[in-house]
């Protein structure tokens, strides 16, 4: 690959994309390990890049990069930039890996993108402003998640159990996890990785909903009917035309039952609207970042920093 001219990274929690940019148009992808969104974000992403630019013989550029888990860009941005590993990087772009999955879904067209995993986020763009809806995380927020739905069919387990509630197919799904229901909770708290173990859930409910079980059901539904609730809050907070494109992508969404619910829902709120596939993807998104506009509704949603000239040679 000739000189590198630009680093672009997609950084989840489950792996990191990058895809480097000669310039000479030439470009190479790559999957890594995901950033820890518990720990400092800078330092992990700061790692990765001078990881790739010892490999590629010579620093980016520019780097940009999408992440998930990061609450205040310009300090990430600010935290590359000074960092010693990155000293003959030029330029900074960091954003909210809900940034780049919008530009990865919709390109630079007016809508929402809803991207639903085991949390989920919508990113509303209109003329002139931008709005991020939920993604608040499990505790506070993330309505029809796959955590979400997971809790909510453990909820109903034990609602039957106590005689509280029906008797559902939910329960012998989870009997095979823990057979003695009455221990189920401790041994869930104690678990370090009980987000991830919760959102397990989401997909066997909703196969069991497909199947006809009315608990897994009226759970699955009240998730789409969440869903498509952020999704024309966000058009409607941005003004959003009509006829906004919405794109929705996610693990959860692979379910005909509540992705069918999910767009009936938002049609029966905004008949116009127009759903979408993606014009590509979240890496798509990142590269994006690079040439948006400066009077883009996003651009009050990234951090961008440019080393001064004296800095670069100093």
């Amino acid at each position: 690959m000739s000189t590198l001219a630009l680093l672009s990274m997609d950084a989840g929690q489950t792996g990191t994309k990058v895809r480097l940019h000669g310039s000479d148009g030439s470009t190479r992808d790559d999957l890594l390990p995901g950033v820890l969104t518990d720990r400092p974000l800078a330092p992990q992403l700061a790692e990765i890049a001078e990881r790739l630019s010892q490999a590629a013989g010579a620093a980016p550029d520019t780097i940009a990069i999408g992440v998930s888990g990061v609450t205040d860009v310009h300090s990430e941005a600010e935290s590359l930039l000074r960092h010693p590993a990155l000293a003959d990087v030029r330029r900074v772009i960091v954003a909210h890996d809900s940034v780049t999955s919008f530009l990865g879904v919709l390109g630079d067209r007016q809508g929402a993108v809803i991207a639903v995993g085991t949390g989920v986020v919508t990113l509303g763009v209109g003329p002139r402003s931008a709005v991020r809806v939920d993604g608040w995380g499990n505790i506070m927020g993330d309505a029809g998640s796959g955590y979400w739905i997971g809790r909510e069919a453990l909820d109903a387990v034990m609602r039957a159990y106590d005689g509280r509630g029906e008797a559902t197919a939910l329960t012998p799904l989870v009997r095979e996890r823990w057979p003695d229901l009455e221990g189920a909770y401790t041994s869930l708290q104690a678990d370090s990785d009980r987000v991830r173990l919760v959102a397990s859930f989401a997909a066997p409910t909703a196969t069991l909903a497909a199947e006809g079980d009315p608990i897994a059901r009226r759970i699955c539904e009240k998730a789409a009917a969440e869903l498509a609730l952020s999704v024309t809050s966000a058009l409607q907070t941005t003004a959003a035309p009509a006829d906004a494109a919405v794109g929705a992508i996610g693990g959860v969404l692979r379910s005909d039952l509540i992705r069918s619910a999910f767009e009936a829902a938002v049609r029966a709120a905004r008949p116009a609207v127009r759903f979408a596939p993606p014009v590509g993807t979240g890496l798509d998104g990142v590269d994006a970042l690079v040439e948006l506009a400066s009077d883009h509704p996003l651009r009050g949603r990234l951090a961008e920093l440019v080393r001064t000239e004296k800095e670069v040679t100093a």
